[in-house]
C-alpha cells in the first residue's frame, strides 16, 4: 500500500462504565494484526494516538485519560462454555507501548452489546424480549464475566434510566458477574499471605497494606498514613507531580512485594497493573459534580489511581477488588469500611458512589471469591471504520 494512503478499518466506538474505547473484530483487523505482536500493538498505538509527547492524543482517538486511551478485540470464543473472547488493550499515552495484563472492568460492560451486534453471537442465545446472557472469557486474565444484556424486539438495548455516578447521562443497566475472580492457586488471592501487610519502600516510609489479586492486582493502603482523608479529587493529586512519583514508587515497591516485577525499574513498563488505593471511613464530602455524599450513603471512600493519575471515578476491576476485599473481615478495606462480614459494600469515589457485591468464601483458613457482581451501562457512540496509517516497523 502507498504511504499517502491510510488503512480503513472496522471499528466502534462505545462508553463501557466510566471507560470509554476503540472496540474491534478480531476478524476485521489487518492479517499481519490479527496476531499479537509489534504489529498489533504499533496499530494499537496509532489508533488512538500515542505516543504523544504533548499528552492530549490529538491525532487519534484516544482522550488522553486513562479511562479513554483503550483498545478492546473481540472474537468468537474458543473456550468451552463462553460465547466470545475479550482482549483488553491499555494503550500508554506518552510511550510506545500496550499493556496487556490486566482487564477493564468497565469496558467489560460494553462487550456483550457489541458482540450481539457484531453477529458473534449464536441466534439461540438472544431473546427476542428479554435479557441475553453472554458468557465472556477474559483473555488477559483467563477468567468468565458474565454480562446480562437487555434486548428489545432482538435488539440490544443501550438507552434507559440507570444511573452512573462519573457518566453525565442515564442509559440501559447491564449487570456483570465477575465469576471467581482472584488469581489461582493456594494464596494467591494474597500474594504475601497476609491480609494486611508491612509494605516498606525506602526513602519514604513503611505503611500497612493489603495486596490483593482479585478483579486486578490492587495496593490498599490507608489515606490517614499518607497524609490523605480519602476524599480527595482528582486536582489535589493530579496536579502535584511530587506526589504522583510518591504514588508511583509506592506501587512500584507493592508489585514487588506481590511478585509481578523484580525491580522498580520495571513498574514503567507496566503501568496498568497493579493498582494503588487509599481508603477511609465513610466521611461527608463534595463529589466533582457538587453533589454531596453524606457518610450515612456510604461504608468507606476509597480513592485509586490508574496509569499514574487519580481516577475520576473508579476502575471496574479496581471495584472488583474492593468488594472482594471488603468481604474478607481484617483486610483494610473491610476495616475501614467497619468490619465484619458483608456480601456487599457501598463506596464513595470521586465522582459519586458505587455498590459492588461478592461471596467470600473460607475453606480451611484461606479466602477465595465465588464472584463479585456489579451493575454498569454501556452505550455506542459512533460504529464505521477507522483510519488509519498503516505501521512502519523498519
Amino acid at each position: 500500500m502507498s504511504p499517502t494512503q491510510q488503512l480503513k478499518i472496522p471499528a466502534s466506538y462505545i462508553r463501557g462504565g466510566t471507560s470509554k474505547g476503540v472496540f474491534f473484530s478480531l476478524t476485521d483487523l489487518p492479517d499481519a494484526a490479527k496476531a499479537p505482536g509489534p504489529y498489533r500493538d504499533a496499530l494499537l498505538l496509532r489508533v488512538i494516538g500515542s505516543p504523544d509527547p504533548y499528552g492530549k492524543q490529538t491525532d487519534g482517538m484516544g482522550g488522553a485519560t486513562s479511562s479513554t486511551s483503550k483498545t478492546v478485540i473481540v472474537s468468537k470464543s474458543a473456550e468451552p462454555d463462553h460465547d466470545v473472547d475479550y482482549l483488553f488493550g491499555q494503550v500508554s499515552i506518552d510511550q510506545a507501548f500496550v499493556d496487556w495484563s490486566g482487564n477493564c472492568g468497565n469496558l467489560s460492560a460494553a462487550v456483550g452489546g457489541f458482540a450481539i451486534t457484531q453477529g458473534l453471537i449464536k441466534p439461540e442465545k438472544v431473546p427476542e424480549d428479554g435479557i441475553a446472557v453472554i458468557r465472556i472469557f477474559q483473555a488477559n486474565i483467563g477468567k468468565t464475566i458474565i454480562a446480562h444484556v437487555p434486548i428489545e424486539n432482538g435488539q440490544v438495548v443501550e438507552l434507559g434510566d440507570f444511573e452512573l455516578d462519573g457518566v453525565t447521562f442515564a442509559a440501559a443497566e447491564v449487570q456483570l458477574d465477575f465469576m471467581d475472580p482472584a488469581d489461582d492457586g493456594e494464596g494467591a488471592m494474597f500474594p504475601t499471605g497476609a491480609l494486611i501487610d508491612a509494605l516498606d519502600v525506602p526513602g519514604i516510609g513503611i505503611f500497612p497494606a493489603t495486596m490483593i489479586n482479585a478483579g486486578i492486582p490492587t495496593i490498599f493502603l490507608n489515606a490517614i498514613d499518607l497524609g490523605f482523608t480519602g476524599c480527595e479529587l482528582q486536582d489535589a493529586i493530579n496536579n502535584n507531580e511530587a506526589l504522583l512519583e510518591k504514588f508511583e514508587t509506592i506501587r512500584a515497591h507493592g508489585a514487588i512485594k506481590m511478585g509481578l516485577i523484580s525491580a522498580p525499574s520495571e513498574a514503567a513498563a507496566r503501568q496498568h497493573t497493579p493498582k494503588i488505593a487509599i481508603v477511609a471511613p465513610a466521611t461527608t464530602y463534595t463529589a466533582s459534580s457538587g453533589k454531596v455524599i453524606e457518610a450515612a450513603e456510604i461504608d468507606l471512600v476509597v480513592r485509586a489511581l490508574s496509569m499514574g493519575k487519580l481516577h475520576h471515578a473508579m476502575m471496574g476491576t479496581a471495584a472488583v477488588a474492593i468488594g472482594s476485599a471488603a468481604a474478607i473481615p481484617g483486610t483494610l478495606v473491610n476495616l475501614a469500611a467497619g468490619g465484619g462480614e458483608r456480601a456487599s459494600v457501598r463506596f464513595g469515589h470521586p465522582s459519586g458512589t458505587l455498590r459492588v457485591g461478592a461471596e467470600a468464601i473460607a475453606t480451611n483458613g484461606e479466602w477465595t471469591i465465588r464472584k463479585a457482581g456489579m451493575s454498569r451501562s454501556a452505550r455506542t457512540l459512533m460504529e464505521g471504520w477507522v483510519r488509519v496509517p498503516a505501521p512502519n516497523l523498519t
